[in-house]
């Protein structure tokens, strides 16, 4: 139960927040907090007030799933006004991570004693689509300086406690235990007769903060991760505190969270952060089922993707043995990665010694029963059917008894790949996304054999090696890229109506995609798609849209690597305008019959969303996606779409709105095609007034 623990020590009384894992400032802890600092002030014999967290954390902050409910008073803002004001010394003693509301309290508290293993004391709420609405946008810039406070606040990103330190944040790191290091400092307070110190009571010299700061910081903004509004709303937060009172100034952050607490992009941006942790959560796995355990890690080909998926693990302390069929690939591929760690060394991302750890923890070999003992093996080899079954018997025969054994296949069958061991039980898919080692989301892929424990034990790696793992079921595809074909086979039609490859991107950049279609088609190679068509059987429809792109991949064009695809690219692989290929695109069109028009860039954000919604309730209605949230997951996290608008299933229930959405790809479909022929799930809800959140939570990929 969330509450505020007392202990009195003398005259010092510690007031332990008690709300397991992260103490979070839910009700219970916002009432107990007051009611103990009004005990505290009360009681004669108490001098001083320490505050402190139970646990690792002092305090994550507020309880998001308040702010679905509505937040019952007293309001955080209202207990750290009335813990300021306290007339004894009130010292927080920053035992764990102070994010959000936690280190609101810290602010309001007179002074601060942190433990150096500290690593997060930070504003993170702009991630989530608003500011600091407990009085942190006026506090931290009195305390700090504006310059740094806005920096803290408009990145949301944390400080360590040593650099909190040297900021002025913290007023002593400790030594030893951080409350008994916190009671000292109260104890030497009462004995100075040092009272209060109140960040309220300072006031900003505005002559001193940096001419023009503000519209710097705003003009500097470009395409913030949490959209175009709650970054703009904190600077404007923050120059409050320097051009109004410190009343005032609270009064305007209450109004300017408002403001953001409403918006859809802050709707967005909490349903994408509570979608990425339900994503975790597999219905018919509960706690009885055990992951296995994995100590080593085996992979198969040190292409691409098998030397990003080496530095994934590595990453994370686990040593990792890396097989190919030829020396010259292996060395290469050993180089790419170990020139990947010297690179992090060099930044100072990593110290000296974690480098030489790293490098010391892969080993190369070209003969597979090098894998023999490892726990975990993934292949990473060429996306070809035949190729990937023959591996997977060879390590059949020689992976241990309980190894898993995992397919990197974005495609594939992995039904089909299973059946060439006699374990299909152990076999998974471990879809990793390019670079490997960089990018967050492990597309984990149950196949109809697949175990409960190989399941659990894929989701709980990529927890462990950074990832967000998300279950599909079996098809082609998957999830992303089987709603990645709808989309792209609508920008290929839009191409050949008219839009150039610009128009295209540049309207969907400007909607908030992280990159264009044709241009991250380039990045990725046209010819990895070409391949993938040529595997497998597509329909006629999807063929002719294509044909243009299959054939510049056959004249050499295959994007960035080989300097021209849809753009073409100098030395700084930066993309330009190819006139000849926009013109090549309209003799394709000319010779399909296809009249020429110019999709306005409103039109190219729809259909392409369209599309993504129409495949997204078709997966989900056939059990490959758990959920609605699932498939936004991960589209957030492994295909650019920008969190401040939810993802694509989010877009079609909050936004557009379910009937419009069916009877919009009614429309399409009446002027292009069966390909936008409405999806059954997509239908029915549209009729009855269902929702996607509600449909398929309980389904069980296939």
């Amino acid at each position: 139960m969330a509450k505020v623990e007392v202990e009195t020590r003398g005259d010092v009384a510690v007031l332990k927040l008690s709300n397991s894992p992260v103490n979070a400032l839910a009700h219970g802890v916002r009432e107990g907090l007051q009611a103990a600092l009004a005990a505290a002030n009360a009681d004669p014999a108490i001098m001083a007030i320490v505050v402190t967290g139970e646990g690792r954390a002092f305090s994550a902050g507020a309880d998001i799933t308040e702010f679905r409910s509505g937040m019952k008073p007293p309001g955080l803002g209202q207990v750290i006004d009335g813990m300021e004001a306290s007339g004894k010394p009130v010292v927080a003693a920053l035992n764990g991570l102070a994010l959000g509301g936690g280190l609101e309290v810290a602010l309001g508290c007179h002074y601060r004693v942190a433990s150096p293993a500290v690593s997060q004391l930070g504003l993170p709420e702009v991630k989530i689509g608003i500011l600091p609405g407990a009085g942190g946008t006026q506090r931290l810039p009195r305390i700090i300086g504006v310059e740094a406070a806005l920096d803290m606040i408009v990145s949301g990103n944390p400080i360590t406690a040593a650099a909190a330190a040297r900021a002025g944040l913290v007023d002593r790191i400790a030594e030893g235990n951080v409350v008994d290091a916190a009671v000292t400092f109260a104890r030497e307070l009462i004995v100075s007769g040092t009272g209060p110190r109140r960040a309220s009571d300072k006031t900003i010299d505005a002559a001193a903060v940096p001419a023009g700061l503000f519209d710097k910081k705003r003009a500097s903004l470009g395409r913030h991760p949490s959209g175009p509004l709650a970054p703009k709303n904190c600077i404007a937060a923050v120059e409050a505190s320097v051009v109004l009172p410190f009343r005032d100034g609270l009064k305007r952050e209450r109004e300017l969270f408002a403001e953001l607490a409403g918006s859809p992009y802050a709707r967005a941006l909490q349903y994408a952060f509570f979608a990425e942790r339900q994503a975790a959560n597999i219905p018919d796995i509960g706690a009885e089922v055990k992951p296995r355990e994995v100590k080593s890690v085996g992979i198969v080909g040190a292409g691409t993707m098998g030397t990003g998926i080496a530095l994934a693990f590595l990453n994370a302390g686990l040593p990792v043995r890396i097989v190919e069929t030829a020396q010259a690939a292996l060395d290469k591929g050993v180089a790419r990665i170990r020139e990947t760690i010297e690179s992090n060394v060099a930044r100072g991302r990593i110290s000296a010694d974690e480098g030489k750890l790293r490098s010391a923890n892969l080993t190369p070999s070209l003969e597979f029963k090098a894998l023999s003992a490892s726990d975990l093996i993934i292949e990473a080899v060429f996306e070809k059917l035949a190729l990937k079954t023959q591996i997977f018997g060879k390590l059949d025969a020689i992976a241990k008894p309980g190894a898993v054994l995992a397919t990197n296949t974005s495609t594939l069958d992995v039904d089909t790949i299973a059946a060439a061991t006699k374990r299909p039980d152990d076999v998974v898919g471990m879809n990793f996304f390019s670079p490997a080692n960089v990018m967050r989301l492990l597309e984990v892929v149950r196949g109809k054999a697949t175990s409960k424990d190989a399941l659990a034990t894929a989701m709980a790696v990529a927890k462990r090696i950074g990832k967000v793992g998300v279950v599909s079921g079996v098809c082609f595809g998957f999830i992303g890229n089987r709603m990645l074909e709808a989309y792209l086979e609508e920008v290929q039609a839009m191409l050949l109506e008219g839009a150039t490859p610009s128009e295209v991107d540049g309207a969907l950049e400007a909607w908030g995609l992280a990159m264009g279609p044709n241009a991250m088609m380039d990045m990725a190679g046209l010819d990895v798609g070409h391949h993938i068509r040529q595997e497998h059987q597509i329909s006629d429809e999807r063929r002719r849209l294509y044909r243009f792109t299959d054939a510049i991949v056959g004249m050499g064009r295959h994007g960035q690597k080989t300097g021209g695809g849809y753009y073409k690219y100098g030395g700084d692989r930066k993309r330009q305008a190819d006139p000849e290929m926009e013109a090549m695109i309209r003799a394709e069109a000319a010779a399909q019959g296809v009249a020429q028009r110019r999709p306005e860039a409103e039109e190219i954000v729809e259909r392409c969303l369209l599309r993504l919604i129409n495949e997204g309730a078709q997966i989900l209605d056939e059990g490959i996606a758990m959920r609605a949230s699932d498939i936004d997951t991960i589209y957030l996290t492994g295909y650019g779409f920008p969190a401040w608008r939810g993802g694509p299933m989010w877009q079609a229930e909050n936004i557009i709105g379910l009937k419009v959405a069916a009877d919009k790809i009614r429309g399409y479909e009446k002027v292009h095609g069966a390909r936008w022929t409405v999806a059954p799930l997509l239908d029915r809800l549209a009729a009855s007034g269902g929702k996607l959140a509600d449909a398929g939570a309980e389904q069980k990929p296939a």
